[in-house]
Order: structure tokens, then C-alpha cells, then sequence
């Protein structure tokens, strides 16, 4: 877990994994910049459209949720910078 938290392109990844985390990086980045290419690649990596549908939402819905909390100023709370905390 702690690879894929650091750069998931350096961690031991099945091929599924590392086409989602892909798609979900430039969706994240470059948003208007995916293309119906990046979904293929899903399909080849052997995810039906709803699973894609899924992939795309929760992506969407945590970027929005990020540029909320960002906006606002809102501060987490102490216990999400510890790396050790168990109660997450």
C-alpha cells in the first residue's frame, strides 16, 4: 500500500490496477485531455462500462470534494497526517 501511496506507476500493480490508476491520473490532471482511447484501454484491461461509469464517477466526485474542502480552507483533522494511525 505504502508503494502505491508514494507513485502506484512504481508499484507491483496487476495489469487492471495500472490501467485504472492511468486513466485516473490524467482524468485528475488533464481532465479535458482523456479520449475514447483511455477508455478502450479500460476494456482491454477487462472493465465493463459500468465498472468504467464507476471509475470515471468516483474520480469526478472526489476531485470536486478535494477542490471544496481546498476552497474553503477546511483543515483535516490531525490523525490523517500520521502515518501510523490505525483508526482510519
Amino acid at each position: 500500500m505504502d508503494a502505491i501511496k508514494k507513485d502506484y506507476r512504481e508499484a507491483d500493480l496487476d495489469a487492471a490496477d495500472r490501467a485504472m490508476l492511468d486513466y485516473v491520473r490524467k482524468l485528475t490532471l488533464a481532465p479535458a485531455s482523456t479520449s475514447e482511447a483511455d477508455i478502450i484501454a479500460l476494456r482491454e484491461a477487462g472493465f465493463v462500462d459500468k465498472a468504467i461509469l464507476e471509475i470515471n464517477q468516483i474520480t469526478g466526485f472526489f476531485a470536486w470534494c478535494n477542490r471544496t474542502v481546498d476552497g474553503l480552507g477546511v483543515e483535516l483533522e490531525a490523525f490523517w497526517d500520521d502515518p501510523d494511525a490505525t483508526n482510519i
